[in-house]
């Protein structure tokens, strides 16, 4: 499964030479992730309010043309790899009309309960994830 999300870049998201600071990218890879699990069902806040968090372990993005302020970009994530206690977002970041990618990069999360302790990914989010990964080409992992 994989979704896409448009997004406008502000005058805020820019630098003194008016191109996307590099940081903006994980904020847009959150949006994409958010997206992809809202359409799959799982609510971010839900999950949350259930005792479930998903720090990061593990960043990457790799830079290949600028954004500019004003530019539409699409953010495509889809999920790649998961496990029983971890879950990997993959990211692809094109211009408006998906001609050209302008940024790659993944995230990698760990499941935790409230103090931060490793733990299994809760059994519902696990289905979700399956039955999504038989319309695409997901994987499981035995990763952390």
């Amino acid at each position: 499964m994989k979704t896409s999300v448009k997004v406008r870049v502000i005058y805020g998201d820019t630098d003194a030479m008016g191109i996307v600071y590099h940081g903006n990218y994980f904020r847009w890879f959150e949006v994409g992730r958010t997206e992809l699990f809202r359409q799959m069902g799982i609510v971010y806040r839900d999950l949350e309010a259930g005792g479930y968090y998903l720090p990061l372990t593990k960043s990457y993005c790799h830079y290949l043309l600028p954004a500019r302020y004003d530019d539409i970009l699409v953010v495509e994530t889809a999920i790649t790899e998961w496990g029983r206690a971890s879950i990997r977002f993959q990211y692809t970041v094109w211009d408006e009309n998906r001609e050209n990618r302008l940024v790659e990069g993944y995230t990698h999360h760990a499941f935790t309960n409230a103090r931060g302790k490793v733990v299994r990914a809760p059994m519902e989010i696990i289905r979700l994830i399956e039955g999504a990964c038989e319309k695409s080409d997901m994987k499981e992992t035995k990763e952390l």
